[in-house]
């Protein structure tokens, strides 16, 4: 099981993110950093663990408002040993290309931005892209072809369900098992409350799992993840 954290960025800060309302998310507080710093908060983090991974999400990027790439770079450089996957609402042939050479970090495609899936079939074989299959609710965010066909998919798929995030309800392992079918590595976003969560999710066969609220708040330790690993 391979877990990783999450840091949402936003105005160049860490915002808690709870249930996808992004217009709602403030400043984050937590026991594990100081502040709301992008790089102190991801520092906290890697001391609860050494995780290898970590997820960011631009949310000034996939709104169209800017973006955190200052933030991001000071977190790369902070964290050589770390693998950055970020969504940055890349939706465009260039954008994307143009992201990846930047070598900040591996290109989280969201379909909630794609209005085709010429981007995803594009980029599929590239090592370097995760893709993140968007839901709210029982609605997918995204182009309905997207979702029916898991050949177009890369290696690394995300399942987020969006309305579960900070949301402490459990993951949906329903969902999770579907997309599972296709064969591909999957890994679950939102609703991770607990190391039995994590310890389900193996058992279905899921491949890792993103996490931020049980982290912060102590429900998810150390201790947890080593017995897990």
């Amino acid at each position: 099981m391979d877990v990783i954290p999450v840091i949402d960025l936003k105005g160049g800060t860490v915002v808690h993110a709870r249930m996808g309302q992004r217009d709602l998310y403030r400043p984050i507080e937590t026991p594990l950093a100081r502040g709301s710093d992008p790089v102190d908060v991801a520092r906290g983090l890697m001391s609860v663990y050494p995780f290898t991974t970590l997820y960011v999400a631009d949310l000034d990027a996939i709104g169209g408002h800017g973006d955190n790439r200052t933030a991001l770079a000071q977190v790369k450089q902070a964290l050589p040993q770390v693998t950055l996957w970020v969504d940055s609402g890349i939706a465009e042939m260039a954008a994307a290309a143009d992201w990846l050479a930047q070598d900040l970090g591996h290109l989280v495609l969201g379909s909630e931005t794609q209005s085709d899936t010429d981007l995803i079939h594009r980029f599929a074989a590239d090592p370097r892209v995760v893709l993140s299959l968007d839901f709210r609710g029982d609605d997918f965010q995204g182009p309905p072809a997207l979702l029916a066909n898991p050949t177009w998919w890369p290696a690394r798929v995300i399942a987020m369900t969006l309305d579960r995030v900070g949301s402490h309800a459990g993951p949906d392992l329903d969902r999770l098992r579907a997309i599972g079918a296709s064969g591909r590595k999957i890994y679950a976003a939102g609703g991770v409350r607990d190391a039995d969560d994590l310890r389900a999710l193996a058992k279905a066969g899921i491949a890792g799992a993103l996490v931020a609220s049980s982290l912060h708040n102590g429900r998810l330790t150390g201790s947890d993840l080593q017995e897990i690993a």
